[in-house]
């Protein structure tokens, strides 16, 4: 089998590539080892599909890029956060800008966008159903690739567009790495971003299942002291220990992680400074004067929160309010402030929302997604080693590139033939 370009995976970088290529009139195959395509689309934003970020400009875009924001300036220069509006509205898929200008369906579907992506591409271009295992190279230029099945498919340029590790169900099984490699570029370490952290404290199991709205974290790494993240939002506790929005983009800035190495402080009370905090739990103590101290805090804390932070304040449960000091009151206003809990871990990478890590950048070109090691072998999306925040920033990178490498790689055919006509 002949092709002029053949795209290696059919999801969001993949699809924008083929379709890309194949409206500029190339002859385009995309294989993609699932039966469906996109299907890690189709589970992004909850189902939902955050499918960018309306952020102003390049370099707000570029700041919510932590790993290697600066060499998707090209790509991110030809294929705007706006430009990706443009594309799936003019397909006749409705959006609308949330909190965090998150952009989603109006329909809160994720199958639209997949449907406008799927059908974009097979417009002009033909998927099918395989998995690459093999690159056929030549002369350092490459010449087509080599299926499970021992099928050969020959074709003048090849976009690599696997995804990476997490969400292994979703296809995304880390098959693009081993093809780099054959081509002689390097992986960096392959680590889960965007991902739930394990906690050492015991007290987030009882904790399980509460979600905790309008609260403010502060990541400390004890190792040097500073400050790497700070957010307001919204987070989650959970059997391992925590999840939610803010622990998500949390976990991004969390780099050689080891047991211990990083400490979040949760600020239940982020709108109350500690003095204004601490007159409001005197207000309550005083409207329930004769009761025990475990029954005093309904008003100002969840419920399910109560008895873990009775024990963590050191003062006795069955205390009358009104035998609390004011010593005591301040410590407890303290932990309402900074809720401590230690980070032991990521979650498996299999968890992870993107995989931190991948094809070295250096061995890129970022003005054309063209390997600099193998002629006509581009790539695209997550396996690449650059990785965003959540809302809607990693399907950015991954329409960007891929609308670059489709660009490129059809405008290199497209030179050859002509060249070879004359």
């Amino acid at each position: 089998m002949k092709t002029s370009l053949l795209v290696i995976g059919g999801g969001a970088a993949g699809l924008m590539a083929a379709g890309t290529a194949a409206n500029e009139g190339v002859e385009t195959i995309v294989l993609e080892r699932n039966e469906r395509p996109a299907r890690k689309v189709m589970i992004t934003g909850k189902g939902r599909c955050n499918v960018t970020n309306n952020c102003s400009s390049l370099q707000e875009l570029i700041q919510n890029v932590p790993r290697n924001g600066r060499f998707l300036y090209g790509a991110f220069s030809r294929f705007m956060p706006a430009d990706v509006i443009d594309f799936f509205e003019s397909r006749g898929v409705e959006l609308k800008t949330e909190r965090g200008n998150r952009v989603f369906p109006v329909s809160d579907n994720a199958v639209d966008i997949v449907d406008a992506l799927v059908s974009y591409t097979k417009s002009r271009a033909r998927i099918m159903n395989g998995r690459a295992t093999k690159l056929l190279l030549d002369d350092g230029k490459i010449k087509g690739i080599e299926t499970e099945n021992s099928e050969v498919i020959y074709a003048d340029k090849v976009i690599i567009a696997t995804g990476g590790l997490s969400y292994p169900g979703t296809g995304s099984t880390g098959d693009g790495y081993s093809l780099a490699r054959q081509a002689g570029h390097n992986i960096t370490e392959l680590v889960p971003s965007l991902v739930p952290l394990e906690i050492h404290e015991g007290f987030c199991t009882d904790l399980m299942g509460l979600s905790l709205r309008n609260v403010a974290t502060k990541v400390v790494d004890t190792e040097s002291g500073k400050t790497v993240y700070t957010d307001f939002g919204e987070m989650l506790f959970t059997h391992f220990g925590v999840s939610g929005p803010m622990i998500l983009s949390a976990s991004a800035h969390m780099r050689s992680m080891k047991s211990g190495k990083y400490k979040i402080y949760i600020d239940l009370k982020p709108a109350l400074t500690i003095e204004q905090l601490d007159a409001r739990i005197l207000r309550d103590f005083s409207e329930n004067t004769n009761k025990n101290f475990i029954n005093a805090l309904n008003s100002l804390l969840p419920k399910k929160l109560v008895p873990v932070i009775v024990k963590l304040s050191g003062i006795n449960l069955t205390t009358k309010v009104n035998q609390i000091t004011k010593e005591q009151r301040r410590r407890l206003a303290e932990l309402l402030k900074g809720l401590c809990v230690t980070v032991t871990g990521f979650r498996p990478v299999s968890e992870a929302i993107i995989t931190s890590g991948g094809v070295d950048v250096s061995q890129i070109n970022p003005k054309t997604m063209e390997s600099k090691l193998a002629g006509g072998l581009y790539f695209a999306g997550e396996v690449i080693d650059a990785d965003a925040y959540t809302g809607g920033f990693n399907l950015q990178i991954a329409f960007s590139t891929g609308r670059l490498a489709g660009l490129c790689a059809a405008e290199k055919i497209t030179e050859e033939r002509s060249y070879n006509y004359e």
